[in-house]
Parts: structure tokens; C-alpha cells; sequence
């Protein structure tokens, strides 16, 4: 007795642990809340297969629990042999073609919500951006509009934004889980998928597609504003002077050093791509330091010390000469000044 009421004990506290925490997340980041079109879609097909294998689970239930007790054996039975139904052709029939139903009816909505997502008839009127993603940070192309940003991505809401994606190394997966779905994305072709945010704000995305030890820290954020700011974060953006000085003198002492330790060849200001890290141009308005740190002096002067502790497996790691922590302090001075406009994630949704 003991033993067994150990074990229902073990489970009870298993299954409490497992209920609470499947309310854990954040608002930001979840396919439950959708707040874009594709995330609306996706949702609807959830919550349809949801009840569908729902609907599966009660019936099964039901005439498992019918069986159960109809046929239990009884006292002074224990030799009965019910009569047998083998090759039933009314059962058969049944049991066929309920599922067959319940597939279509799941297969229907799925099929063209995939076409409706995948539809690119209407690109060329709408804002369309190359993401190229890296390991483990994502770049943005603004075509037509000479803007290049990286992390952190700037939409207006209401709008449909066609994303052209491709990789630059391995495969990664595209997410914004309260926006839309997952799209691949492939180092051979280029894979195309739309997202429309309905309301402004700040949304997490992530790369869903295992890519190497810092997979799980690969995140960037979708800056969602009116069409407004966007127009005004655009025009700012257009007109960045990569040589221009900041007024502090910490900091021009850090932009020095940035030019100095070859930085530049790895990274770029304005609307030239880097080579092969993200561009900084508004590197002073990112919401997050390297995709996963809060945007303060100390983490970066940590992230510039040494990004393998903290992104095993990054790009950057040794491809610069050491600086000291007061080097690194006057860089970090500097970068957090990159902020050439007003618009920012802070103001998102206010």
C-alpha cells in the first residue's frame, strides 16, 4: 500500500508540475495570442485539430468504457465465449470511413491556409525584404530603400512585408510565433513567405531549425510600428553618415579603436553589407545585445571581452586582436550611440 500510494503521490506531483508550467511563457511569444495574420491562421488549425482528436478521444472512450462493462467477465462465467463479430462488413465500414472524413476535414482548412500563406501574386506592391540568416544572427535587406539592419526587424503594422529568405551557411528556420508560422530557410534557394502584424509592439522571433551549439540563442526581434514611424525610421536609416563623429569624447576615443582593431571589415554603418557580421548601424536601439542580452554597457563590454562564453560556437570569437576591458568599455561607448532615429522598440505600441 505503501509503495503504491509512493507512486500516485509521484504522479499527482508530475502532473501538477506539468499544468503550471504549461502556462509559463510570455505574451510576445506564443502562437495563442496571434497578433498577424499568419499567426491567426495557424491558431484556427489548432484549434480545429484540437477538437476533431477530441471528438476521437470521447467516442473511443465511450465504447471502450461500453465494452468494458458489457462484456466484464461475470460470476459463473468464467468459460463463456461471447459470440463473435469478426468481419463485421458494417463495422468496417465504419471504422473506415469516419476517418477518413475527420482527415479531410482537417486536410481541407490546411491546404489552403498553406497556399493562402504561400501566396506571392501581390509582392511587388508590397515592402519586400532579403533575410539571410547566419550563425546565429539574422540580417535584413530592405530592397528598393538602400537599408541594411540586422536583429532587430522594422515593419509598419497593417502591412503585408514579403520576406525572401535565404541562408548563408546552414539550414535555419524562420519563426515570429505570434505573427506568423515557420519558414525554412536553405543555403540553395531562396524560400519566399509573407507576415502582416496586426498590432504594434514588439515581437520575439526565433530560428526553429537546429543549427549548432547556440541555436537555442539565435532569437531577433520584429519592431512593429505605424506606418508613420516606419516612414520617418526609413528616412532616418536613408541618411546615416557611417563617418560622421559622435559628440562625446569616450566615445570618439571607442570609434577609433573600432576602426583600428578592423572591425569595420567584419561590420558595417549605413547601407553597405558586412561581409560577414550584422550591420550596427542602429545598434544603439536594439532591443537585445547579440539576439539574447539585455542592451546595457556591462553586457556589451562583456559580449566584446569574450562572445564565446556567451554564443558558443559565434563567428566573432577570434577574429579580432584582444583589447583590455577599458578598450572594450570606450568601443561599447561608442556603439551604444548608434542611434540615428527616434523611432525605437522602447516606443513600440505606446
Amino acid at each position: 500500500m505503501k509503495g503504491w500510494m509512493g507512486k500516485f503521490k509521484g504522479l499527482f506531483l508530475l502532473g501538477s508540475l506539468a499544468l503550471v508550467l504549461s502556462a509559463c511563457g510570455q505574451e510576445n511569444l506564443t502562437a495563442l495570442e496571434p497578433k498577424g495574420y499568419g499567426a491567426e491562421k495557424a491558431l484556427d488549425l489548432i484549434i480545429l485539430t484540437t477538437v476533431v482528436m477530441l471528438f476521437v478521444l470521447v467516442i473511443v472512450m465511450l465504447i471502450y468504457t461500453a465494452v468494458l462493462l458489457r462484456y466484464r467477465k461475470k460470476k459463473g462465467q468464467e468459460n463463456y465465449i461471447p459470440k463473435q463479430v469478426e468481419g463485421n462488413k458494417a463495422l468496417e465500414t465504419i471504422w473506415t470511413v469516419i476517418p477518413i472524413i475527420l482527415l479531410i476535414i482537417i486536410a481541407v482548412p490546411t491546404v489552403t491556409a498553406t497556399f493562402d500563406l504561400a501566396d506571392e501574386t501581390g509582392a511587388s506592391d508590397h515592402l519586400n525584404i532579403q533575410v539571410t540568416g547566419n550563425q546565429y544572427w539574422w540580417h535584413f535587406n530592405y530592397e528598393g530603400q538602400e537599408i541594411q539592419t540586422s536583429q532587430d526587424l522594422y515593419i509598419p503594422a497593417g502591412e503585408k512585408v514579403y520576406l525572401n529568405m535565404k541562408s548563408s551557411d546552414v539550414i535555419h528556420s524562420f519563426w515570429v510565433p505570434s505573427i506568423s508560422g515557420k519558414m525554412d530557410v536553405n543555403p540553395e534557394n531562396e524560400n519566399t513567405m509573407f507576415i502582416e502584424a496586426y498590432e504594434e509592439g514588439v515581437y520575439w522571433g526565433k530560428c526553429a531549425e537546429l543549427c549548432g551549439p547556440s541555436h537555442s540563442l539565435m532569437d531577433f526581434k520584429v519592431v512593429v510600428v505605424s506606418q508613420e514611424e516606419f516612414d520617418q525610421w526609413v528616412e532616418d536609416m536613408k541618411n546615416v553618415d557611417p563617418k560622421a563623429q559622435p559628440q562625446d569624447a569616450v566615445a570618439q576615443e571607442g570609434q577609433a579603436l573600432f576602426q583600428e582593431n578592423n572591425c569595420m571589415g567584419c561590420h558595417a554603418i549605413g547601407s553597405s553589407p558586412a561581409a560577414v557580421g550584422p550591420n550596427l548601424t542602429n545598434f544603439g536601439s536594439r532591443s537585445k545585445i547579440a539576439g539574447i542580452l539585455e542592451p546595457t554597457k556591462e553586457n556589451l563590454v562583456r559580449w566584446i571581452m569574450d562572445p564565446e562564453e556567451i554564443k558558443p560556437g559565434n563567428k566573432m570569437t577570434g577574429n579580432y586582436p584582444d583589447v583590455s576591458e577599458e578598450e572594450a568599455d570606450k568601443i561599447a561607448e561608442y556603439l551604444l550611440q548608434l542611434e540615428p532615429s527616434e523611432i525605437t522598440p522602447e516606443d513600440a505600441g505606446k
